[in-house]
């Protein structure tokens, strides 16, 4: 079953043209990559799905419903949650803090909501979160001194803490410990259990193990879709992105 839907999605910058006509479809329960060199336009393009980009052309549909003009948080609310390819966080909050944060914005659903929050429930969601990240032991600890590698896994908590329907990761490798990277995958099989998962990332060892189909972009358009195996023997991918 179809979870998004991209059709003729467009965005121009004065003359520049960054994504050009994308139509995509991503299946619930995938595991979708996005690959491509520097400017392929895979940041824009993903960006117009979350909301924080408008098209200047085309439509975003997300469980069949057109959510082009949504904004953002109507967007995070429909259960789209986007991790930054460049971390945000509350550097001044602890860890535990900024999850909470998260938490409270999915189980605050009405203007009421709020006085009849669970303490418990808050605190168990909070500990869920962090627990499936790694970070239980710097749950009281500043976000803002904990290294690189850690505030992108309090990002990824703070996602998690979403119950998304669909998680989108823009790098999420990025800044990790070599010794972090295979836990942090499967991590993403865990989370997919529950959410859709579509990614963006440069490490190639990452896409090939964790994808279950792969998305290439150039010169802002889709150059080609397959399974990890396909993609790896397609002359065109081979040229434009693996440097063959």
């Amino acid at each position: 079953m179809t979870l998004l839907e991209t059709r003729g999605l467009s965005r121009r910058y004065g003359g520049v043209t960054a994504v050009n006509d994308v139509s995509f479809r991503l299946d619930r329960g995938e595991i979708r990559s996005i690959i491509g060199p520097n400017g392929a336009g895979k940041t824009t393009f993903v960006s117009m799905i979350c909301g924080r980009i408008m098209p200047s052309a085309g439509a975003v549909f997300f469980e069949d419903h057109d959510i082009t003009a949504l904004s953002p948080w109507k967007r995070v609310m429909r259960g789209i949650v986007y991790t930054f390819q460049i971390t945000s966080i509350y550097p001044k909050l602890t860890a535990r803090e900024n999850v909470a944060l998260a938490v409270q914005r999915r189980l605050i659903s009405g203007p009421r909501a709020f006085l009849s929050l669970s303490a418990d429930a808050l605190d168990a969601a909070i500990d869920e979160a962090l627990a499936a990240v790694g970070l239980e032991r710097a749950a009281e600890r500043m976000a803002g001194v904990l290294p690189y590698g850690h505030q992108r896994l309090l990002e990824l908590a703070m996602g998690l803490a979403l119950k998304p329907s669909l998680l989108v990761l823009d790098e999420p490798t990025q800044g990790l410990a070599p010794g972090d990277i295979a836990p942090f995958c499967d991590l993403i099989r865990k989370t997919a259990r529950t959410s859709t998962i579509l990614f963006i990332e440069h490490n190639l060892k990452v896409v090939l193990d964790l994808a279950d189909r792969i998305t290439v972009m150039d010169h802002g358009g889709i150059l080609a879709e397959g399974t990890p195996a396909e993609i790896e023997r397609h002359p065109s991918v081979q040229q434009a992105y693996l440097g063959d």
